[in-house]
């Protein structure tokens, strides 16, 4: 686990969803990019954030996930969801 101490740590603001923007210096350290997951790992009253290794699969379609371009129909873009 990486445990990092930032000096002049932001102090980040909840929303009502319950999300918390990680600031892009820790997402950069971290290497935690969009899709990237996370853990939150409590130790001694202490939560820590750590990047998983790899990640989980979440559902079925997860391996289409980019494959599809602006130059594909939406017929094509089933089929290929069908064919595996």
């Amino acid at each position: 686990m990486m445990v990092l101490l930032f000096l002049g740590v932001k102090i980040m603001r909840v929303t009502t969803k319950g999300q918390v923007t990680i600031p892009k210096n820790v997402r950069e350290v971290l290497g935690i990019t969009p899709e990237t997951e996370v853990e939150f790992i409590e130790e001694n009253g202490r939560f820590y954030i750590v990047k998983t290794d790899s990640p989980k699969n979440t559902g079925k379609f997860r391996k289409f996930r980019g494959i599809a371009t602006a130059d594909m129909s939406t017929d094509e873009i089933m089929k290929l969801t069908r064919e595996s």
